[in-house]
């Protein structure tokens, strides 16, 4: 990307960076308006019973609470026979890890779910040395209940419902978080899910990439560059094909 940036004495830039500044209050503001809008939504209450294949055995959706009262889900894209997970979904993976000690001492818990059968996720998540919990929903209706995994007739049906909205070209999986709460009485209830780019705000690179000279640097292909982390050396990153559904 060829860069036109003015060049300017220091009194110039700070005028310029000063007034930049008043926006991003503004979002920084506007952000917290909607935080607080976000946890004020109404809930809906889970009246299925869930399962899920886990590293010690079957597990509920209570269970992955693991004595917290608050659950996050990161819906991750790895079908079952796929040979590898989503470039997008890794990319945000990458930046779970080290949260993680955080989440746990403010009542949160947070665990990574997949429609692949159990052995396909343990597969590819050595290979990606990552550390988190990640289940498999493979014998449920899980993905398909919270919108990230569609049947082949859903697909040849005209479009899904993702996003909130008629997709038409969407994928069988599809990326997203979801939020639930387990009252004491353990009765649990959906409280928020956000997919696509509503992921963004948790993925760390984009944030740091966000400030860097040059950006995400991405042209007219979203994500094109990304690469699942262990193979940056041997292919590296060029203008490409956006897409991480299989």
């Amino acid at each position: 990307m060829q860069t036109k940036n003015k060049v300017v004495s220091a009194a110039e830039w700070d005028i310029a960076r000063k007034a930049l500044l008043v926006k991003e209050k503004e979002l920084t503001r506007l952000r917290d308006q909607i935080a607080r809008e976000r946890q004020a939504l109404p809930w809906e209450a889970v009246t299925k019973t869930y399962s899920f294949d886990g590293p010690e055995g079957r597990e509920t959706l209570s269970d992955l609470f693991d004595g917290r009262s608050q659950l996050l889900v990161v819906h991750f894209m790895l079908g079952p026979g796929w040979q590898e997970g989503c470039k997008g979904c890794s990319f945000n993976a990458d930046s779970i890890d080290g949260v993680l000690p955080h989440l746990y001492n403010h009542d949160v818990n947070l665990v990574v779910v997949s429609r692949a059968p159990l052995e396909e996720i343990a597969r590819f998540k050595k290979r990606m040395g990552w550390k988190f919990k990640w289940v498999s929903s493979y014998n449920s209706d899980f993905n398909y209940d919270y919108k990230v995994s569609f049947k082949p007739e859903e697909l040849n049906n005209g479009g899904v419902y993702y996003n909130y909205r008629l997709e038409k070209n969407a994928g069988e999986e599809q990326p997203g978080v979801s939020a639930f709460y387990k009252d004491e009485n353990g009765d649990i209830f959906h409280t928020y899910s956000t997919y696509a780019r509503g992921m963004e705000t948790l993925t760390n690179t984009f944030n740091y990439l966000d400030i860097a000279p040059k950006g995400r640097n991405e042209g007219d292909h979203i994500m094109g560059w990304v690469r699942l982390h262990d193979m940056y050396e041997e292919q590296p990153a060029v203008t490409g094909n956006g897409n991480c559904c299989h």
